[in-house]
């Protein structure tokens, strides 16, 4: 979509030193918006043509004065056609502005996503991980997707950004990119960053995400039940990759360690308290946040079970862990074989410990919390459920109170 642009000159009264001359204005019109600014030039009022906006007559001084009006005109429109090629954001002050050479810098939304992006590229491994970054890295993608979809162009000013650009971006995502509620509002978040970064850098005057506030809808989290996690003990299988598989991720399921903190796991994790206790303490790879899991029988069976393991002894590791889509494909075939009919993926063995073995057996939220690595019990309540068996043990205490049973007699 292209607008069409327009340049007009026009007297306007200003004081000047001779009373029957009046300095002369230009106007540029795109989009319904003006931006006027002086050419310097006076001309006799009775002998300007506003209908042509031109001085009347032939005399050699106004055939000058027509040419400069003329030029000026013709160097508007070309700085316009200019921005229009290039795929820029272009609008009547920014016609003027370079017209009369200031050079503010317009900021572009993609030009500083992208230059946030380079930032955290070199810090992955040291602030960030590779994952934080793919997810900017998509977001940036869907924002660029969207203002060609929109707008037609290849970027956007952050000046301009506003409360319906994020609405109108939200909508994009759900319905061109079938993004899932909570999905849309993660890379809307990501967005929210780089915009914030911005107004705090005073790149823009005002936060456009003022009015915008995360919402999250609560997802059913499934986890395994301890029937589940049984049957997946019991089971034996002929091919050792889907042995090995299978005791990663019960290892998992027994620490609350995710795919990628058993990976890198070492030696160096495992340390004794006074009393002689093994406990695994770790960096999440993800936060770098203290995991402090007290080692449970199965995990150390497990660690002892591939202590001679060669790609445990080649790269000094406490297990053979695979890559993470070879471990969700060979977990497809474990399900399958313990008659298991939920999805299982690496990440289904956090909630497991979260859920299953931890807070159902009457571990408090506030260890779970700590174990898993959080540092906050509202990102914990996420992954834990309390689970009906757990509740209904907790009341059939309270129905037995004698205290209560006494009560309820007398009424």
């Amino acid at each position: 979509m292209f607008s069409t642009i327009n340049v007009i000159f026009y007297p306007k009264r200003k004081v000047v030193k001779e009373p029957k001359k009046s300095i002369i204005y230009a106007r540029i019109t795109l989009d319904g918006k003006r931006a006027e600014f002086s050419t310097g030039k006076q001309v006799e009022l009775s002998r300007w043509d506003a209908d042509n906006c031109r001085v009347r007559g032939k005399g050699p001084e106004i055939l000058v004065l027509n040419r400069f009006f003329d030029t000026l005109k013709a160097k508007c429109i070309s700085i316009y056609d200019e921005l229009v090629r290039s795929g820029e954001y272009v609008d009547a002050d920014t016609v003027k502005n370079i017209f009369l050479g200031k050079g503010q810098k317009q900021y572009m939304i993609l030009e500083i996503f992208q230059d946030h992006n380079d930032e955290m590229e070199s810090l992955v491994g040291k602030e960030y991980s590779e994952g934080t970054l793919q997810r900017y890295k998509t977001a940036k993608s869907h924002i660029s997707d969207y203002i060609v979809h929109k707008y037609q162009k290849r970027d956007f000013p952050l000046k301009k950004l506003d409360y319906e650009f994020i609405t109108g971006f939200d909508y994009f995502l759900k319905s061109k990119k079938n993004c899932s509620h909570n999905t849309a509002t993660k890379y809307i978040v990501n967005f929210k960053k780089i915009v914030r970064i911005a107004y705090a850098n005073q790149w823009i005057d005002r936060d456009p995400f003022f009015h915008w506030s995360a919402s999250w809808k609560q997802k059913e989290r499934e986890f395994l039940t301890h029937e589940e996690l049984e049957a997946m003990l019991k089971q034996e299988f002929e091919f050792e990759r889907l042995d090995t598989v299978r005791d990663m991720f019960l290892f998992c399921c027994y620490t609350g360690l995710a795919f990628a903190d058993i990976e890198k796991l070492t030696k160096h994790d495992l340390v004794k308290d006074i009393k002689g206790n093994k406990w695994i303490k770790t960096k999440r790879k993800k936060t770098k946040v203290l995991s402090s899991i007290p080692l449970l029988s199965i995990p150390e069976a497990i660690i002892d079970k591939y202590k001679e393991h060669p790609r445990v002894i080649e790269k000094k590791t406490l297990l053979p862990v695979y890559t993470n889509q070879r471990t969700n494909s060979y977990l497809k075939e474990i399900a399958t074989a313990c008659k298991i009919k939920k999805t299982l993926t690496t990440h289904l063995a956090r909630h497991t410990f979260a859920t299953t073995v931890t807070l159902s057996n009457g571990v408090p939220i506030e260890s779970v919390s700590k174990m898993l690595g959080h540092t906050s019990l509202k990102t914990t309540q996420i992954y834990a459920k309390v689970l009906d068996s757990k509740i209904s043990d907790d009341m059939e205490k309270l129905k037995n109170d004698p205290a209560l049973l006494e009560f309820a007699k007398s009424i």
